[in-house]
């Protein structure tokens, strides 16, 4: 219902502007004008949202809590927020990372327009998500095991909270080149000739170009993980036989946990091996196969990612 002549617009029963939603968390743009944009947000406990620090931009972001409550992180800073609470920031210094505690609600104000942003993002990552469950023969569970075995060894590693988020994103979508590789090559039963694995071994940089092309911040800068993930600290990996630090830390942590699910899961062409062996392997490919640092990481947690992955 409108007011034109009073510039007053009435929205009943929850009624927004637009609606998207994606894994645990609901968008709707209730205003927006000259720029500004008023969306409330609803997350699912643990669901994580983040506003992302620019050089570019000195406007207002402003967020208040309708219901539940929010564990704010920048840097290693923590700080909780509840119902009735709201916090202002101009301009945005430092990437913020908000996590619901329990089912929240809250409102948030831009000076600028993000909700499109929003929403090329969450169709992004529902097409994405969707090409890469149905590909290579794995279920959806194994890219969301490998983005949370990397997400607590970069943790262990005191990884930035910037630095977590694009990991989030590349561990989720290391294998998203995959989808310009054939099935016949993928989910072959028995050894792959040199050509095949030729063309097994172009899967990082067709995933890399995947994530550029969206032309979205957040996926780009995730594509340098979804590169680099089959490097090898000796510099025997592929694509391009990168070595120690030369390769990221992202990349490098995604080697381990992916290295890690794939021996502790039935394929095609061989049977699982036991959590147990899988670990003594990661140990032994300490300093050739992986970065030590990883490992040590890994090996400080590991009886938790057990827990995690259902090994127990």
């Amino acid at each position: 219902m409108q007011f034109n002549q009073y510039g007053l617009v009435l929205h009943k029963n929850g009624e927004a502007l637009e609606n998207i939603s994606y894994k645990g968390i609901q968008f709707q743009l209730l205003a927006s004008y000259d720029g500004t944009e008023v969306i409330k947000h609803t997350l699912d406990q643990g669901t994580k949202w983040t506003i992302i620090s620019s050089s570019d931009w000195n406007g207002l972001e402003f967020l208040y809590v309708l219901k539940g409550s929010l564990l704010v992180t920048v840097d290693e800073k923590k700080l909780e927020i509840h119902a009735g609470d709201n916090l202002s920031l101009a301009p945005v210094k430092k990437t913020c990372i908000f996590e619901a505690q329990k089912p929240t609600e809250f409102i948030y104000v831009s000076s600028r327009p993000v909700f499109k942003n929003y929403t090329d993002l969450v169709e992004q990552l529902k097409q994405l998500g969707i090409i890469v469950e149905e590909k290579d023969g794995y279920t959806a569970d194994h890219c969301v095991r490998i983005k949370e075995f990397s997400l607590s060894i970069g943790k262990m590693l005191n990884l930035s909270q910037k630095e977590l988020y694009v990991l989030h994103l590349g561990s989720f979508l290391h294998d998203i080149g995959k989808v310009k590789i054939p099935d016949s090559i993928l989910q072959k039963p028995g050894k792959l000739t040199k050509e095949e694995w030729d063309i097994i071994k172009m899967h990082p940089i067709y995933g890399r170009d995947i994530l550029l092309d969206s032309k979205l911040p957040m996926l780009m800068q995730a594509a340098t993980i979804v590169e680099q993930h089959h490097e090898r600290y000796d510099g025997k990996g592929y694509p391009f036989g990168l070595k120690g630090e030369e390769i990221s830390i992202g990349a490098a942590i995604v080697a381990v946990a992916d290295s890690l699910d794939a021996m502790t899961t039935d394929r095609v062409y061989r049977k699982a091996r036991t959590w147990e062996e899988a670990v003594q392997e990661i140990k032994r490919g300490s300093g050739t196969l992986y970065n030590p640092r990883v490992v040590d990481a890994f090996l400080a947690i590991e009886s938790n990612l057990k827990k995690m992955g259902g090994f127990v």
